[in-house]
């Protein structure tokens, strides 16, 4: 038996599929003015776990990005106070050549005396080199001043490591004892080791020597200085060695980024071109709905009258 059709149910019908097409109308715009395919949960329950997951992981990602940076810039830091520190330590040997010569004069020797003096307290100077504000050879004691103008050669420097997370599981030391750089106190000082070729117990007996004069000894302090630069330039070397890390760190840290990124916008971002044609469709509908509907609901009791 066929079932009996009103105007009431060909009416609410009509506004069904009327705000059935509006609300998808609605949605499409959403999504066209926000430029995201995710709004709500309820858009893309499956696609909305895989969106928190990748922005956790480009949090963790970018914080990574971060340490790498900090790392690379202490390690450069480094890099450059090495640097420095052999020049300072190639000018006090050219000077110690040049006195070794033993027809120098007392007042010669006394003006190479003084501008090793300059030196060494250019030497102290870069010993107690900061970086944002924390002093860098002084282990985790990063706010206290390592070396002092009195006697530098006894200064025994905190050995603690600062490190930074540079990967999963990856820890990157950025820190550098001033005695593994500078030297261990000399022989007859209480310290975990003894190095007589500390560069300023060195700098401070050549200064002697050269007032005394004594230049058999100055010998052999040329000797222990050349020691401490080749020392230097092996811990400048691990330097380098932990800069190149850093940078492969970087570049890998990178292209996971940039890959993390197209993931997220592939299951977040809005495929504008395919929104809009579906917008277009959409609106065709929605007319063409309105149309069929005025066409039904227009015939009313004055029509039938008439």
């Amino acid at each position: 038996m066929a079932g009996r059709v009103t105007q009431g149910s060909i009416t609410n019908q009509l506004l069904r599929n009327i705000n059935t097409n509006l609300t998808r109308m609605q949605g499409m715009q959403e999504k066209l003015s926000t430029g995201r395919n995710i709004n709500r949960p309820s858009d893309d329950p499956v696609g909305i776990t895989y969106a928190l997951r990748y922005r956790s992981d480009l949090t963790v990602n970018e914080r990574m990005q971060t340490n790498t940076d900090y790392a690379a810039s202490v390690l450069d830091f480094n890099d450059t106070i090495m640097t420095q520190t052999g020049d300072v330590l190639k000018r006090i040997k050219e000077l110690a050549v040049q006195a070794s010569n033993e027809t120098n004069p007392q007042v010669g020797l006394d003006n190479i005396a003084a501008e090793m003096e300059q030196l060494q307290g250019q030497l102290l100077n870069i010993a107690n080199s900061t970086f944002k504000g924390k002093y860098i050879y002084n282990g985790q004691l990063v706010d206290q001043k390592p070396y002092s103008s009195t006697e530098p050669w006894k200064v025994v420097t905190d050995s603690g490591k600062i490190s930074y997370t540079i990967s999963t599981g990856v820890n990157m030391d950025v820190s550098f004892s001033g005695n593994d750089v500078f030297g261990y106190p000399p022989s007859g000082t209480t310290a975990p080791k003894n190095e007589d070729d500390n560069a300023f117990y060195v700098i401070d007996k050549m200064i002697q020597d050269l007032k005394g004069p004594d230049m058999d000894d100055l010998k052999v302090q040329m000797a222990a200085l050349e020691t401490r630069t080749n020392k230097i330039l092996a811990q400048q070397a691990q330097v380098g060695a932990r800069v190149n890390r850093v940078e492969m760190v970087q570049s890998r840290l990178d292209d996971l980024n940039l890959n993390l990124q197209t993931l997220q916008s592939k299951v977040e971002d809005a495929e504008y071109e395919e929104l809009i044609i579906q917008a277009k469709v959409n609106d065709s509908i929605y007319q063409a709905s309105l149309s069929v509907g005025a066409k039904i609901i227009t015939p009313t009791l004055v029509d039938f009258l008439n």
